[in-house]
C-alpha cells in the first residue's frame, strides 16, 4: 500500500513572532510562582512587571506585521491567566495572607483568579472597541505586584480585601481607558509630556511606591469615568479593530 504523505502546513512568520512573545508572559508567570514558593517576594513581583512588557509587545508586534490570529488571541488570554491571576494572586497569599488566615484567605485568592478568568472570557467573546469594560487583568495584576514592590505592611485582613476589590472590579462594568489603542501619530504631545511628567515626578517622590501610586491612579479613574486613552488620543478612531488582543 501507498502511504500517503501529510501535507505539513507551515506557519507563517508574521504569525509565529507574536506567539512566541506571548510565550514570555507565561515564563514570567511560572518564573514568579517558582520565587514566590521560594519566598523571593521582590524578585517573584518583578518577574511579573516583565510579564506586562511581553503583553504589551504581542499585540503590538501582531498589528506591525498582521499577524493576528485565533490561536494568537486564545494563546494570549491563557498567558494573561497565569501571569496576571494566579501568579500575582498567590504572591500575596504567601507574602500577607498564608495557612494562618485559614479558608478565607484561600477563597479570597481565589476568587481574584476567577474574576480575572471571567473577565478574559468575556473579553474574548464580545470584543468591544474603545474603554475597556471592567478593569483590565494585567492592570489589576500589576496592581499586586506594586504591593509587594512598594513593601506595605498589610494585616492579612486588608490583603484579603485588596483581592476581592480588584477582583469585583475586573467583573464590573465600569469604563477604563485603553492605552493600547494609540497610534503613532494620534498621540496629544501636551497630554503626552504631562503624564511622562506625572510619572518622572512620582518616582522622584514615591520611589518604590511609585508605581503602586501610578497604578492607583488608573484604577481609580474608572469609576471616576476619566478615558486616559481618549485624553491621550488627539481624536478617537471608534472604526478601530483590534489586532492580536488589546488586554
Amino acid at each position: 500500500m501507498r502511504r500517503r504523505r501529510r501535507r505539513i502546513k507551515s506557519i507563517p512568520f508574521n504569525k509565529i513572532v507574536p506567539n512566541m512573545i506571548t510565550s514570555g508572559s507565561v515564563l514570567c508567570g511560572m518564573m514568579s510562582l517558582i520565587l514566590t514558593y521560594e519566598r523571593q517576594f521582590l524578585p517573584s513581583a518583578l518577574v511579573l512587571i516583565m510579564a506586562v512588557f511581553f503583553d504589551y509587545m504581542d499585540g503590538k508586534v501582531a498589528r506591525s506585521l498582521g499577524g493576528s490570529s485565533a490561536f494568537g488571541e486564545e494563546l494570549d488570554s491563557l498567558a494573561d491567566a497565569l501571569s496576571f491571576g494566579a501568579a500575582p494572586s498567590f504572591l500575596i497569599y504567601a507574602r500577607y495572607i498564608g495557612l494562618e488566615f485559614g479558608t478565607y484567605g484561600a477563597l479570597s485568592v481565589s476568587f481574584f483568579a476567577l474574576c480575572g478568568v471571567l473577565r478574559l472570557a468575556r473579553f474574548n467573546v464580545t470584543h468591544v472597541t474603545g474603554a475597556f469594560q471592567g478593569l483590565p487583568i494585567p492592570a489589576a495584576g500589576m496592581a499586586l505586584a506594586a504591593i509587594i514592590i512598594a513593601n506595605l505592611p498589610l494585616t492579612p485582613i486588608l490583603a484579603v480585601a485588596a483581592l476581592l476589590s480588584l477582583g469585583a472590579l475586573m467583573i464590573s462594568t465600569i469604563p477604563y481607558g485603553n492605552l493600547k489603542l494609540l497610534r503613532k501619530g494620534n498621540v496629544n504631545k501636551t497630554h503626552s509630556l504631562i503624564l511622562t511628567g506625572l510619572a518622572l515626578s512620582c518616582f522622584m517622590a514615591f520611589r518604590e511606591k511609585a508605581l503602586l501610586t501610578l497604578i492607583s491612579i488608573y484604577i481609580a479613574s474608572g469609576p471616576l469615568h476619566f478615558d486616559w486613552g481618549a485624553w491621550l488620543s488627539r481624536c478617537a478612531d471608534p472604526e478601530e479593530k483590534p489586532a492580536h488582543r488589546q488586554e
